[in-house]
């Protein structure tokens, strides 16, 4: 393995970064994410993560690409499946490992000093990009006082 990619950002917190991107491509676009042609252009997450998808396919090799459009089959066909989103950025891990260049590739398409794409999922669940302080959920709680 090239040592720039291992000790770079294609550590797992690197591609784990990229999770909210990806899903929200694989929501906005489907299996046609990888398509270069037809595929509407837009932008924010979904636009972010189907560009980071798409870059990894182009510059893979035949057995990379067919890995990739596997994975982001599997991941559309369970979008709520934690296994399957985490396969795809095995895949992408690995294109990583084996094309140095794809590492700053992938890093340019990441928004910079932006707040965090940050989701809240579940009955009462509360999404925050940094501290908000005291946060509770639940019947019968008055305001918090210092």
């Amino acid at each position: 393995m090239d040592e720039g990619v291992g000790a770079g950002m294609a550590d797992a917190g690197f591609v784990d970064g990229m999770t909210p991107y990806l899903r929200e491509g694989l929501g906005v676009h489907g299996e046609r994410v990888l398509d270069s042609e037809g595929v509407p252009l837009g932008s924010g997450p979904a636009e972010v993560g189907r560009r980071i998808l798409w870059a990894t396919h182009h510059r893979a090799d035949e057995r990379g690409r067919q890995s990739l459009a596997e994975a982001v089959a599997d991941a559309v066909a369970e979008p709520g499946s934690a296994d399957a989103l985490g396969a795809l950025r095995q895949v992408i891990r690995r294109a990583l490992s084996k094309d140095p260049g794809l590492e700053g590739e992938l890093a340019a398409l990441l928004p910079r000093g932006t707040a965090a794409v940050v989701v809240a999922s579940g009955e009462r669940s509360i999404a925050a990009g940094g501290n908000i302080g005291v946060a509770i959920t639940g019947d019968g709680h008055g305001p918090v006082r210092p």
